[in-house]
Formats: structure tokens, C-alpha cells, sequence
């Protein structure tokens, strides 16, 4: 478990980070890039070193010190993580995790003791914290990355639930840590595969790979984490083993359908239960089950179908209304990255 003042596990720069860092641009030119991704080894942990921004010092400058290379936090322009998040389709991919993660029965219980997100009058200030964090975790600084960090591990080491059988447990628990985070990564993993935007193979084991840095800002130990797909399949394949849908899972997943919403977005509302119903469908079929909903291979492929489409018709949007603000600005700076290294010799 993770004492309140425990700092986040470091980890080492991936190989896509080394990659990238022997194309060292100038201090504008550096502000983008995605080179192509390749399957990754599982490596140890080692430092997140700050003002690398997912690309290392050049030798003789590993400390990270230097600020011409700019701070992009956990990832930067030369990451899977920055080239896939971002997309409206992966709003689905939030939910599926929520349904998934809702599976563990201390997780599920520990939600529903503690978290705004089941007392409707907070729970959408609690989901704008949420998605805020994912925002600073994914493009934010280096100091603003781990403050999120420090504050989260606060929040979970103070928390406590009780099980069934009257036991007492923490919410910083490693395995329910670890099953959070790789319904997340999961999630994103599913969709990104099944939605047509073109992710790779080796794309998808580089951002399994990347976020256990994420894994890292939770207290966990990121070497203890799945650096790859398989892995990731491997983990759920004994996991799986605990899961159940509890009661309290079922009235969750009930409640997201109707969310709180304020007054100016009731459009959301009217659209839940669409993308909800979506979400859910992207389920693997073992979990649909413990829901007790068929668990049909026709569902999946009707549910691919769904969400090509679904990607398609985002895709058909201008970028000033498919992005955020934030991600506008990061994929500008992969794009010129991009033309940096087309332009290197």
C-alpha cells in the first residue's frame, strides 16, 4: 500500500523516446512528432526525468536539465500516447473503463462509499476533476503532472471502504490500483483497435508500454505493470478470475444512463444513452455476461460497424470543433516535429 507522502514510482525512457532523441530538433522545430511506433520489451523502471518531454537529453546530458528540449510532461510529440488520445471516439473508450472497472468488488465498493460520481448532486463536478486529471496526466508539464499525481495519492491513501464481511481495506490497495488502470488502458486499446483510426500493432503495444508512467502517478510500481498488449491480455485472463458485478455495480451502470448533467448541456443528456449503450457493447464478452447481457459475437461485430462509423462521422468535423483546445495545440506541435524530421538529413 501507498503511504499519503509516497512519491510516484519513476520509469525509465522507452525505446520510442530514444528513438526520437537522435533527431534532436531546435527549440521550435522540437514541439512535435510521432515517429513510427515498434513492438516494445517489457523494460524496468527508471526515471521520469523532468523537461524531457518523451525525448531523452543528448548523451552527456541525461539529467533532463536541458530546457531547449521543452517539457511535455509524461509523453510529449514523440509518443503513441500523444498520436492516439486526443479523438472524440475515445469518450466511449472513458465509459467502457467505468463499466469495466466497476467489475473489481472492492473497487466497485470503494466507489460507492466514497465517490462523488454515485451522489448525483457532485457527480459532475467529480467527472470535471476526472477529465481534467486525464488532460494534465496526458499534456500537462512535468511539475503539473506530478502534482495531479501527489494530489490523487493523497486523496486514495485517505480513503477507506468497507467489504461485505465488515473488513476494513484501503483504496490505495495495489490490486485494486492495478485493475483500474488496465481497464483504462484497455479501454482505449479496444477502441483505437476496433474504431478504424489505423493504430498499429506496434502503436498500441508502445502506448500500453508509455502508460505505465500513468500507472507510476497511482503509486504503483511500473515494472509490475503490462508494458504490451499481450500482457495486458495475459493480466485479464487471471484477473478476470475476481470479477463480479455487485449490486452496486448494476445500479452504477444503470445510473449512467440518466447522468446529472447542468441545465446548459442537457444535449448530453439526450445522447447518453446512446453512447452508453455503445460503450457497454464494446465490452468483452465475458464482462457484457457478468452484467447479464448476452455475450453474442454478433454484438461485436455490429458494435465494430458502430464504431467505424461513429469515428468516421467525427473524423467529418472540422478540427476546431472535434479538439479540444489542448489538443489542437499538441497536434500542432507533432505536425511540426513531423516536418522537422522529414526536413533532417
Amino acid at each position: 500500500m501507498t503511504p499519503p507522502d509516497a512519491p510516484a514510482h519513476d520509469l525509465e525512457p522507452t525505446a520510442t523516446d530514444r528513438q526520437a532523441s537522435r533527431a534532436r530538433p531546435s527549440p521550435q522545430a522540437n514541439r512535435s512528432a510521432l515517429p513510427r511506433q515498434t513492438p516494445r520489451r517489457r523494460r524496468p523502471a527508471g526515471k521520469i526525468q523532468a523537461g524531457r518531454g518523451n525525448l531523452d537529453a543528448a548523451e552527456g546530458d541525461h539529467d533532463g536539465t536541458d530546457t531547449a528540449l521543452g517539457d511535455y510532461g509524461l509523453f510529449g510529440p514523440g509518443s503513441a500516447t500523444w498520436h492516439l488520445m486526443g479523438e472524440p471516439i475515445l469518450w466511449v473508450a472513458g465509459i467502457r473503463a467505468l463499466y469495466l472497472q466497476a467489475l473489481d468488488p472492492r473497487t466497485m465498493l470503494g466507489t460507492w462509499q466514497n465517490s462523488a460520481l454515485v451522489h448525483r448532486h457532485e457527480a459532475w463536478a467529480r467527472f470535471l476533476r476526472t477529465t481534467e486529471f486525464v488532460r494534465t496526466r496526458t499534456y500537462g508539464s512535468t511539475p503539473d503532472v506530478e502534482r495531479a499525481g501527489r494530489r490523487i495519492r493523497k486523496i486514495h491513501a485517505s480513503l477507506t471502504a468497507t467489504d461485505a464481511d465488515g473488513t476494513v481495506f484501503r483504496l490505495d490497495e495495489p490490486e485494486q490500483l492495478l485493475w483500474v488502470h488496465c481497464a483504462e488502458v484497455d479501454s482505449y486499446v479496444a477502441i483505437c483497435r476496433r474504431c478504424g483510426m489505423g493504430a498499429t500493432p506496434g502503436q498500441l503495444d508502445a502506448f500500453v508500454d508509455e502508460q505505465r508512467r500513468s500507472a507510476a502517478l497511482l503509486g504503483l510500481d511500473p515494472a509490475k505493470v503490462p508494458a504490451s498488449v499481450a500482457e495486458l491480455d495475459a493480466y485479464y485472463a487471471e484477473a478476470r478470475q475476481r470479477a463480479q458485478a455487485s449490486g452496486e455495480a448494476k445500479k452504477s451502470l444503470l445510473m449512467s444512463f440518466n447522468p446529472p448533467v447542468p441545465p446548459a448541456l442537457f444535449p448530453l443528456k439526450l445522447v447518453a444513452p446512446a453512447v452508453n449503450a455503445l460503450a457497454f457493447a464494446t465490452l468483452p464478452r465475458w464482462a457484457r455476461k457478468l452484467y447479464g447481457a448476452p455475450g453474442s459475437p454478433v454484438t461485436d461485430i455490429l458494435t465494430t460497424a458502430a464504431l467505424k462509423g461513429l469515428y468516421h462521422a467525427t473524423r467529418a468535423a472540422p478540427a476546431r470543433l472535434r479538439y479540444t483546445p489542448t489538443v489542437r495545440h499538441a497536434r500542432q506541435i507533432i505536425r511540426e516535429y513531423e516536418r522537422y524530421q522529414d526536413a533532417a538529413p
